[in-house]
């Protein structure tokens, strides 16, 4: 698409011309005096022609082709992973000191914490029974 001269500059594409100046600015090709400036100019502009004359005397920037990781385990499985593992360490601490104050290994109790929460956990990951909505459609990641 042919763009006229003197077509106006939306905010995202400033937004974007001083991330690529952040970029330079981050591999040494600017001083934050020079990026303060350019980063200035680049807001005062109008026109898209205006944006790209603080890029000229930069080279292009490489595109970031590498793929971003995601996970396969959904964020909220995550969350309670983390959080039985916390309470799970939090409940052998407790029961260390306790054991450690008595002189002797008492009954181990937090295996009635770890072992069935961890148990659902991983019954629920497994079988992906959070991974469908009430109406039996799977959900949208």
């Amino acid at each position: 698409m042919d763009i006229a001269p003197g077509t106006r500059a939306s905010d995202a594409e400033r937004a974007a011309v001083v991330e690529q100046l952040g970029r330079h600015l981050a591999e040494g090709r600017l001083t934050t005096t020079e990026y303060d400036e350019r980063a200035a100019q680049v807001y005062a502009t109008r026109t898209r022609e205006g944006l790209h004359v603080v890029l000229t005397d930069l080279p292009e920037l490489a595109k970031d082709t590498a793929p971003r990781r995601t996970s396969r385990i959904p964020i909220w499985q995550r969350i309670e992973g983390s959080a039985w593992f916390g309470v799970g360490l939090l409940c052998l601490a407790i029961w260390g000191m306790i054991s450690l104050a008595a002189g002797e290994l008492t009954y181990f109790w937090p295996f009635w914490v770890i072992v069935p929460w961890g148990g659902v956990l991983v019954f629920r990951m497994l079988t992906g029974w959070e991974s469908v909505d009430c109406g039996g459609h799977p959900r949208a990641r």
